[in-house]
């Protein structure tokens, strides 16, 4: 109950996004899906105090401690969309489960590129993964959420969230109209850990392939359900490590110093 306000807010923007509801928008041989989740993150962001302050900064605070809740619920919803299809699903397991060292590109792309950009410690949050819901809860547990690490994850978040969704539409409707991959491994690569980044990939395929439409709904959900299951255990004892492992040494390379140190007190939380 002490949270009405901020619930009914959100209440109204779910209402609200669900009402604009999915627009897909077609270009050449490509195909962009907007999602709900895309005007619910907008209207959220004009709802906060740099804006029209409807949202005050305890609002702001109390959600972001309700992050871990949501993403119980996510996970619930994607075993929903897995078990009917388990056996395909199981077929194809080792393809799923490799597909986590690919996240690791971000890493080796992602650091140079930050810290060439001037960002310090932001990189750790921003490159260590595809920054999605179980990477920010991470990065939020280990670090902090209002530090430099926290404001790296939740930027490239924000970032994939408002651009990730067009990108991948687009993505998955051009590789499949090249007939280079199968529509399953398309489904599969758009399960990287963002629900909003795999429906739009989905939605896009599903157009082009409507036949199979449950299928590839399934194995782009299995994908995201593992990105975000053993893709956090890679983000913990590999992705992490190796960030801030690269991060120490490019940062040496461009300012001539050590890079400095974490929190001391957030290491320790």
């Amino acid at each position: 109950m002490k949270n009405i306000k901020l619930h009914a807010l959100v209440l109204a923007l779910i209402v609200v996004s669900e009402m604009i509801g999915v627009i897909p928008i077609s270009i050449g041989i490509g195909r962009i899906v907007l999602l709900p989740m895309l005007y619910a993150l907008i209207f959220g962001l004009l709802l906060t105090p740099s804006f029209l302050n409807v949202a005050k900064e305890k609002d702001v605070l109390d959600a972001s401690s309700l992050i871990g809740v949501t993403l119980m619920l996510l996970m619930a919803r994607y075993g929903t969309l897995v078990g009917p299809t388990l056996p395909k699903i199981l077929a194809a397991s080792p393809a799923l489960i490799l597909q986590e060292f690919g996240n690791l590109g971000t890493v080796l792309l992602g650091v140079p590129l930050a810290v060439f950009l001037g960002l310090k410690r932001e990189t750790i949050g921003a490159a260590h993964s595809v920054a999605r819901e179980p990477n920010v809860a991470l990065i939020g547990e280990k670090f902090g959420l209002d530090g430099a690490e926290g404001r790296g994850v939740m930027g490239v978040y924000i970032s994939g969230t408002v651009f990730g969704t067009i990108f991948f539409g687009l993505m998955a409707s051009v590789c499949a109209a090249a007939g280079i991959f199968h529509p399953y491994a398309l489904a599969m690569a758009a399960g990287v850990g963002s629900a909003s980044m795999m429906t739009a990939a989905i939605g896009s395929l599903v157009a082009m392939y409507p036949d199979m439409k449950d299928q590839l709904a399934a194995f782009g959900a299995a994908s995201n359900m593992l990105s975000g299951l053993d893709g956090l255990y890679m983000s913990v004892f590999v992705g992490l490590p190796m960030t801030e492992w690269l991060y120490k040494k490019f940062y040496k390379i461009k300012y001539g110093v050590e890079a400095p140190a974490a929190d001391a007190k957030k290491e320790e939380a």
